[in-house]
């Protein structure tokens, strides 16, 4: 399973500050330690501000891209502030998050994905708004992979995002999600799943325990990547043990070398 590693993000109180400040030696800090911890991408979020997104984006992909070779997941809304971001890195490295099915936001991210040979989160949702079912969901699903198939882009670098709802005040949608993530394999033709993990425990105590369980059931469910944080308590050693009962380590040597370099 892929993880990308959430921590650099302008909307959290502490990274946003050190945007504001342009403080390097911290964003490099929490690529490092995110890095260290076993992330496969690193995310950056650089929406400070609109009229600053642009340029905070190029300076943070350049930041984090002096200190680890670890690909980055550019994370935006805005075309501007993902270019800015994109043109930094080796074309074919890094990850586009996001596009949906909204005819704005596709018309304008996508291009993006195909011209820089990106990988690409998909949210399933569309112009009608946040889905609640299954089956709204994979309407706007079935107008992204149309799309992205147009665009050229393959099927196997679009990871779908069923869209991971507060289980506080939406207890149905764990189910949903799940039952996306299990479908996905065999209805969207080689396309994988991911999701935002943290989204599950928002407005709920202790919500590490939350987030765990809920890798594990997804990690069950066939979850292709993960956006979540990587030094949370226990995190990777519940994913690194999900992927040994689920068949997605051979011979657990994932799990083994981590006990070995001391991080279980």
């Amino acid at each position: 399973m892929l993880v990308i590693a959430e921590r650099i993000n302008a909307t959290r109180k502490r990274i946003g500050q050190a945007f504001a400040a342009r403080d390097a030696a911290l964003i490099q800090e929490e690529a490092r330690r995110q890095a260290q911890a076993g992330a496969d991408y690193i995310d950056v979020n650089a929406a400070l501000a609109p009229d600053q997104e642009r340029d905070l984006m190029a300076w943070a992909v350049e930041t984090v891209r002096a200190v680890t070779d670890k690909p980055v997941a550019v994370d935006t809304a805005s075309p501007e502030a993902a270019r800015a971001g994109l043109e930094r890195l080796p074309r074919g490295s890094a990850f586009l998050n996001s596009i949906s099915g909204e005819r704005q936001r596709l018309e304008a991210m996508l291009p993006l994905a195909a011209e820089f040979q990106t990988r690409l989160v998909a949210l399933a949702m569309d112009d009608s708004g946040m889905p609640d079912s299954c089956e709204a969901r994979w309407q706007a699903v079935d107008t992204i992979l149309a799309a992205t198939d147009k665009a050229g882009v393959p099927r196997d670098r679009v990871y779908i995002d069923p869209l991971v709802r507060p289980v506080a005040t939406n207890p149905e949608q764990a189910a949903q999600c799940l039952r996306m993530i299990r479908e996905i394999p065999e209805r969207a033709g080689g396309a994988g799943t991911i999701v935002g993990l943290s989204n599950i425990s928002y407005g709920l105590p202790q919500r590490r325990h939350l987030n765990r369980t809920f890798l594990a059931l997804a990690a069950g469910a066939g979850l292709s990547a993960a956006i979540i944080d990587p030094t949370e308590p226990d995190m990777m050693a519940t994913l690194l043990a999900a992927a040994c009962l689920t068949g997605q380590d051979d011979y657990c040597m994932n799990y083994i070398t981590a006990q070995r370099q001391g991080r279980l």
